[in-house]
């Protein structure tokens, strides 16, 4: 009969705060602001173009919280940021959402675009060009040496930006669903970790890689791979080809083909049309009109 006791003094104690709870009233304003937020127009595009259509947060204002503290870094001029905004999502975003579907792209981007205005240099000299984390956010440097010039030059703005954006988007897919690991040992004796800045481009190609940084790592070979063959033409990927002699050529075929039923197995992606789309639009992108924002 005591436990009954204590069972029901703690239920009527329970029960009256309960009551004494829903007649309390919050005194004072809201920690959440309540006013309308003043947008500019670069800041309405984003909400159009990135927020609305794919919940991406596009941060042309950079916060330190988002950015690795061992770069010293500056913010990007939101002038060229906002150039870089439009070609982004036209050379990158419009064409998966061609090839793949709008709800691909809105699926399996980055939450986050992080513009820096500065390179980010490494200890042993190298400097980064992006950077993905954890598959929702991607960082993008340099953007303030960026120049009218560059800004219509498909072959430069993909050295700099669009290789860099369909690598790390790749690590994106591959973390969501994971490559066949056979691809890992087609060259398993020629990754050389962090030493890839010593090889030079010719002897990567021999070797099968199309890049000295395809030498660090299978998944960074991966990516590189995808990320050289939708950005370059067919041209280019031939003097790749031929560069890496019969031996190297065999070996960047076989990594090419496990991608290609990777990315059709996996994700529905034909990647040479994929690669044809990006190859348009790159041919057209001096007429894209960066002055206004539509």
């Amino acid at each position: 009969m005591r436990t009954l006791y204590i069972s029901l003094a703690v239920l009527l104690t329970v029960c009256g705060g309960l009551i004494a709870c829903s007649d309390d009233n919050p005194d004072g304003a809201s920690i959440f602001s309540t006013e309308t937020v003043e947008r500019d127009a670069f800041e309405t595009w984003l909400l159009k173009n990135y927020a609305y259509p794919y919940n991406v947060d596009f941060k042309y204002k950079l916060q330190d919280i988002e950015t690795d503290v061992k770069y010293n870094l500056v913010p990007a001029d939101s002038a060229k940021t906002a150039k870089l905004a439009i070609i982004t999502k036209y050379l990158w975003f419009d064409a998966y959402a061609e090839i793949a579907g709008q709800n691909f792209v809105k699926e399996n981007v980055p939450r986050i675009i992080l513009p820096v205005g500065s390179p980010a240099y490494n200890s042993n000299g190298t400097m980064v060009l992006g950077t993905a984390e954890g598959g929702y956010k991607v960082t993008l440097y340099m953007v303030n040496s960026l120049t009218d010039e560059m800004f219509a030059n498909y072959a430069q703005l993909n050295h700099y930006y669009f290789h860099t954006m369909h690598h790390e988007f790749t690590h994106i897919l591959n973390q969501k669903k994971v490559y066949d690991k056979a691809f890992d040992i087609i060259t398993p004796s020629d990754y050389v970790s962090g030493d890839w800045y010593r090889i030079q481009d010719r002897a990567a190609h021999r070797k099968g890689f199309v890049s000295p940084y395809a030498m660090s790592e299978p998944r960074e070979d991966f990516a590189e791979m995808l990320a050289f063959y939708v950005t370059y033409t067919p041209q280019q990927w031939q003097a790749i080809l031929k560069d890496a002699g019969t031996t190297g050529a065999a070996l960047i075929n076989t990594k090419l083909k496990m991608i290609k039923v990777y990315m059709q197995e996996s994700w529905n992606i034909d990647l040479d049309e994929l690669r044809d789309a990006v190859l348009r639009r790159g041919s057209t992108l001096s007429s894209l009109d960066l002055e206004h924002l539509n």
